[in-house]
């Protein structure tokens, strides 16, 4: 992490089991699509299979359903043994905001619950440049609509 690089983290409580939530993040990441159709319009795979270390995909998304559409092109990195996989911006609306911007997702269980670690790490231009609190509190709903889906597929069940 870089001197200037500042970080917004929450722990999101997961539904579903911790190893399967975390098999949806790494390789079946168009979940997110029919989990949340009103926010995440299309993924794209550019480079590698979109799933493993090196891989480039895109996404179309926004932010605030009904809001402007924006696009974030990423790499991915994928570390198995701690089930952690980073996305680091490459390209995309989210660079025209700020100097990098990447997501560090961490699922780990803790008595029993499973749970996500969401990390953004960002640097701003100036420092007077709004912190990415929109964009945390996006990327939570999505993944707490994406773990409901989980849920709910695995248990024909809603809740």
């Amino acid at each position: 992490m870089s001197v200037d690089a500042r970080k917004l983290e929450v722990d999101i409580e997961l539904w579903s089991p911790a190893d399967d939530f975390y098999n949806l993040l790494v390789n079946d990441t168009h979940h997110f699509i029919t989990a949340s159709p009103d926010t995440v319009q299309a993924l794209d795979i550019h480079e590698g299979d979109g799933y493993t270390t090196g891989s480039i995909k895109s996404w179309t998304y926004c932010v605030e359903p009904g809001g402007a559409k924006e696009i974030f092109k990423e790499r991915v990195v994928v570390d198995e043994q701690n089930k952690t996989m980073e996305m680091v911006a490459v390209s995309g609306n989210i660079l025209e905001q700020y100097k990098t911007y990447k997501l560090v997702y961490t699922v780990f269980e803790k008595d029993g619950t499973g749970f996500v670690k969401l990390q953004l790490v960002y640097e701003k231009f100036r420092d007077t440049d709004l912190e990415p609190d929109q964009y945390l509190n996006f990327l939570t709903n999505l993944l707490k609509a994406t773990d409901s889906y989980l849920f709910q597929k695995q248990r024909g069940t809603s809740h």
